[in-house]
C-alpha cells in the first residue's frame, strides 16, 4: 500500500488524514512521522512530497522522498517568502545563473529532462511565473542565451556558488528594481483614491444648479 502526501519539511505533524489511513492497518504513526520528518529535514521551509510504502502484513514501510516542487526551491534558494501576484509588473528577487543551476541539479533526479541543460531551462520557465529575474535579466531573455550557449560553461561544470562581488551587483540591480515598483504602485494607490473621492464627491455642476433654482425661486414675489 502506497500513501503520499506534501509534507512540511522536517516539521510534519500528526493531522486526521494521515491517522485515518495508518490507524486501522495498525502503524505507528509516531514513527512515521519520525521518519519522515528525519527524511526531509534539509527541506526546511517547503512543502516535500513524501511516499509511504507500507507492508501491511508485516507493518514495515519504507519513506521515499521526492524533491520539493520548483517553485519552492526557487524560494529558499532566494531567501523570498512568496512568489509576485503580479508577474508581468512586480519581481520580487534578482538570481544569478548559478543559482538557477543549483535547483535544477536538486530537481534533475525528479524530472523528465534528460540533461542537466534542459532542466535548467524547466527552472528558467518557473522562475517567470514567480516574478523572479535572472542576471538582472527577464527569464525569457535567459531561455535565449542558454539556446545560444552563453552559460554553457557554468552548466557543463554544474557550477552552483555564486560570487560575493556578483550578489553584491544582482542585490544593487534588484534594489533600484522594486524602487521603481515601488513609485510605480504607490502612483496607482494615489490614482485609485482620487476615483474614488470624484466618485464620492457631488457633481459640482449639478449643486451650482441647485443653488441657482433655489435663488430663482425665492426671488419670485409671493402671491397672496
Amino acid at each position: 500500500m502506497q500513501i503520499k502526501v506534501l509534507a512540511d519539511g522536517g516539521s510534519m505533524a500528526p493531522g486526521p488524514a494521515l491517522s485515518q489511513k495508518l490507524g486501522p492497518l495498525g502503524i505507528n504513526i509516531a514513527l512515521v512521522i519520525q521518519k519522515v520528518n528525519e527524511a526531509t529535514k534539509n527541506f526546511k521551509g517547503m512543502k516535500v512530497p513524501v511516499e509511504i510504502d507500507i507492508n501491511a502484513a508485516t507493518k514495515n514501510f519504507d519513506v521515499k522522498v521526492f524533491s520539493p516542487p520548483t517553485s519552492e526551491l526557487l524560494k529558499k534558494e532566494l531567501g523570498i517568502e512568496k512568489g509576485s501576484g503580479a508577474h508581468d509588473k512586480i519581481k520580487v528577487g534578482n538570481a544569478s545563473i548559478e543559482q538557477i543551476i543549483s535547483v535544477a541539479k536538486t530537481k534533475f533526479p525528479n524530472m523528465l529532462s534528460r540533461s542537466l541543460k534542459s532542466a535548467v531551462r524547466n527552472v528558467v520557465g518557473t522562475s517567470v511565473s514567480l516574478g523572479i529575474l535572472i542576471e538582472s535579466k527577464h527569464p525569457s531573455e535567459i531561455q535565449k542565451e542558454i539556446e545560444e550557449g552563453k552559460y554553457d560553461k557554468e552548466i557543463n561544470e554544474e557550477k552552483t556558488e555564486t560570487s560575493k562581488e556578483k550578489k553584491e551587483t544582482l542585490n544593487k540591480f534588484y534594489l533600484k528594481v522594486k524602487e521603481e515598483q515601488e513609485k510605480v504602485l504607490k502612483a496607482e494607490e494615489a490614482a485609485k483614491e482620487a476615483e474614488k473621492a470624484a466618485a464620492a464627491a457631488p457633481d459640482a455642476t449639478k449643486v451650482v444648479a441647485e443653488v441657482g433654482t433655489g435663488a430663482k425661486e425665492a426671488e419670485k414675489p409671493s402671491k397672496k
